[in-house]
């Protein structure tokens, strides 16, 4: 069977899902879509199939019906995966990986093991674990609080500066890191299919909202050295040969003062510091996705222009049926793109789109980045 002709199956209908299946959409390649009810993907996907992507009977239900099957985010149902690869379907990431992947805790053993640098971190079982190493000394101020699975956007982190924030740390069972003396935050999406080839996209530069712990805007190219872009790169592709993944490897990393460079976490599949590609790149990271789990050759990262995302988050103190105000003032400028996800109602913080912005040079992009976050809002 020609790969063209093969059935894309995507776990989650989320922005991300709505985006892969606009990409293979290009080449006419079929994708099977499931998620709740009236989700972005519901729309643009070849078929929708309403279900419970934590459900094993459901995640196994849909993915008989697909020839490669691919996941928009990492909470869903691994035990049905793992049966559904006994079975012989396709799937990237590999369970195996996406296990991985999921335990924040087995991540920074997986570095550890591979001699990756990241954060120096110790694990804890509970709060209670926690409290008692903090009295005994063992554990000092400040640190960072994650919580071993479920996190994402911000949630599950908790950062304990002093006694003051006691409070805040999490009953579950969590990594606890050094708080790392950060220069900036920086990301790099490998990509990578069967045959082994490995491409990466150009390091980005990453801000993150104060109270939302959440990407705000990225810059591309970040502003870094050559030096510091090169070694990103080598750690994505070697994290992301290492974990046998194909498809795309987000790798986040602290850039820190004394120059060192620690990876903080990895997700397999498209990543919001991937978004701009669409516009800015050669290949955008979707089309780079379906490369690389439907195994064609992987398309060039190359970056064409200069470019900034901002995030467009719901505005505080609103919720309800989502209204752009500003958005017809925005569209119009030049260089200016804007990705509105579908989602019908809004929330304070909540993801309702990305703009990306392109051009010759930062400092214009940054102008007009400056405008379109005053004009255009997110309100109910």
């Amino acid at each position: 069977m020609s790969n063209l002709n093969k059935k894309l199956g995507i776990l989650g209908g989320g922005q991300l899902g709505k985006m892969l299946c606009q990409a293979a959409s290009i080449w006419s390649i079929k994708t099977l879509v499931m998620d709740k009810s009236d989700y972005p993907a519901s729309d643009i996907a070849s078929e929708y199939f309403v279900g419970d992507i934590n459900s094993e009977a459901d995640v196994l239900n849909f993915g008989r019906k697909v020839d490669v099957l691919t996941i928009e985010i990492e909470h869903v149902n691994l035990a049905a995966l793992f049966q559904l690869e006994l079975e012989g379907v396709e799937i990237h990431p590999k369970p195996s990986a996406l296990k991985l992947i999921k335990d924040k805790g087995f991540q920074k053993q997986f570095y550890k093991k591979n001699n990756i640098e990241t954060a120096p971190f110790e694990l804890f079982e509970s709060k209670e674990a926690i409290s008692q190493a903090i009295h005994y000394g063992v554990l000092n101020f400040p640190f960072v609080q994650k919580t071993r699975s479920g996190g994402y956007d911000g949630k599950g982190v908790s950062v304990i500066k002093s006694e003051a924030d006691l409070s805040l740390i999490m009953d579950a069972p969590s990594v606890i890191e050094q708080l790392a003396n950060i220069e900036m935050e920086i990301a790099v999406i490998a990509a990578r299919n069967k045959s082994g080839e490995i491409k990466c996209f150009d390091t980005v530069g990453m801000e993150f909202h104060g109270d939302a712990n959440l990407v705000e805007e990225l810059i591309c190219p970040a502003n870094i050295s050559l030096k510091i872009d090169e070694k990103a790169k080598q750690i994505a592709a070697e994290i992301i040969e290492k974990m046998d993944i194909c498809g795309l490897l987000a790798v986040e990393f602290f850039y820190n003062k004394d120059g060192s460079l620690w990876v903080n976490e990895v997700a397999p599949r498209p990543h919001n510091s991937g978004h701009h590609t669409i516009e800015n790149a050669y290949t955008s990271q979707y089309q780079q996705h379906i490369r690389g789990v439907m195994d064609f050759p992987l398309g060039d990262t190359t970056t064409r222009c200069p470019a900034m995302l901002l995030n467009l988050l719901g505005s505080e103190g609103y919720s309800g049926d989502a209204i752009y105000q500003g958005f017809e003032e925005v569209v119009a400028i030049k260089g200016v793109f804007p990705h509105l996800y579908g989602k019908k109602e809004t929330k304070p913080f909540r993801k309702m789109g990305h703009i990306t912005i392109i051009g010759e040079q930062m400092a214009d992009i940054q102008q007009k980045a400056a405008l379109v976050k005053k004009k255009l809002k997110v309100v109910a």
